[in-house]
């Protein structure tokens, strides 16, 4: 390791306005923009947030992730100092943990993986999560003397009241502001409107990312091997999905439903076969999930073939389906290489890379 002795950098704390957003891959893709500058660099994520569990413990999908890509040799209690699962949160209500303490964990964590590196990238894990311990991401940020990148999407004027509201939280931390995944029917509207207005505030815009669809979802194959389904079709399994809708109401109404949507994987049991003829028909319904283990009539399979949409089928029941159906369509922005790989062009074509790892060179004015 090289750190630079001459620098005492910032760490660059990555957030966002709400879940899905980007975070996770435009941190990383930040992280790999820097190296590339030649800045030996770590990453850390103090709040364990997105979990699963490996060999008996619990860990978060995407220090692994950084690891990986950064070749960091940091261990995982170090870039993940807390697991913040359900049972933590039960353990702090019960007054099983120490506020202070976790904070000192933290910090500890931090100094001792910026010793090694002379730029740290630290994802955060929510604006509001962390709160019953002042772990929120603009405590963090306050912890570690950070600067902040927010990451937000855009789709409607509304939603620039949650950036205004993030930016009141972190406060004189903020270095900037980030617009990932904006559609085109918006892109017009957030670039001569919404960027001067929030420039106008005095928060610092550092680009809009255009909505690409290999980051915007996951592929159906990919959905069918994360939830363990059973193709019963041979078609369209290439196709992406953003999100999923839930067939449970009569045929004629399911229908106008469905035909609100985009990009969504229909979940019902495997005995509705009105509800599966209805998806079908939607042009928004990109594929099916069954769910009981319940094999649909011959038609409906005939039918899917027909229209290029896959059928899975999978043994739990919908509740349980959805549950995990969700998690896997969040969590599907940055599970690889190459995802990151191509947030980092989407950053180099339409952001100001070096204004955001400039930030850990600006001193924050208490």
């Amino acid at each position: 390791m090289n750190p630079n002795p001459n620098s005492n950098p910032k760490p660059i704390l990555v957030t966002s306005t709400e879940e899905s957003t980007g975070k996770t891959a435009v941190a990383l893709a930040l992280a790999l923009a820097g190296r590339e500058n030649g800045r030996d660099v770590g990453f850390m994520k103090p709040k364990g947030t997105r979990l699963q569990s490996s060999v008996g413990k619990t860990l978060d999908e995407d220090p692994m992730l950084a690891r990986e890509l950064l070749d960091l040799d940091a261990e995982m209690h170090e870039m993940e100092p807390v697991v913040y699962s359900p049972t933590f949160v039960q353990e702090v209500v019960r007054g099983r943990e120490d506020a202070e303490s976790l904070r000192e964990t933290v910090r500890e964590a931090y100094e001792g993986l910026a010793a090694d590196h002379d730029l740290m990238i630290v994802e955060g894990g929510g604006l509001t999560t962390g709160g019953i311990v002042d772990l929120t991401d603009a405590d963090v940020a306050d912890l570690l003397d950070a600067r902040v990148l927010l990451v937000a999407p855009y789709g409607e004027p509304g939603d620039v009241d949650r950036v205004v509201d993030a930016a009141d939280r972190i406060g004189d931390r903020l270095g900037g502001v980030l617009f990932n995944a904006v559609g085109d029917a918006a892109y017009d509207d957030l670039t001569t409107d919404v960027i001067p207005f929030l420039e106008g505030r005095g928060i610092r815009v550092f680009g809009a990312l255009p909505r690409v669809q290999e980051l915007a979802g996951i592929t159906v194959a990919e959905l069918a091997e994360e939830i363990g389904a059973e193709p019963l079709t041979s078609a369209g399994n290439g196709e992406f999905v953003e999100r999923f809708v839930v067939g449970a109401m009569g045929a004629s109404e399911a229908l106008t439903q469905f035909r609100r949507t985009r990009d969504a994987v229909m979940v019902t049991g495997g005995d509705r076969a009105d509800i599966q003829t209805a998806g079908l028909e939607a042009p928004g319904v990109r594929a099916l999930v069954l769910t009981g283990g319940f094999r649909p009539p011959g038609t409906v399979l005939g039918r899917a073939e027909e229209v290029g949409k896959p059928v899975l089928l999978v043994q739990s029941d919908t509740a349980t389906a959805i549950e995990r159906i969700e998690s896997v369509i969040r969590s599907g922005r940055a599970r690889s290489r190459e995802t990151v790989e191509r947030m980092g062009e989407l950053l180099r074509d339409y952001a100001d890379v070096d204004a955001m790892l400039s930030l850990a060179g600006e001193v924050h004015e208490e």
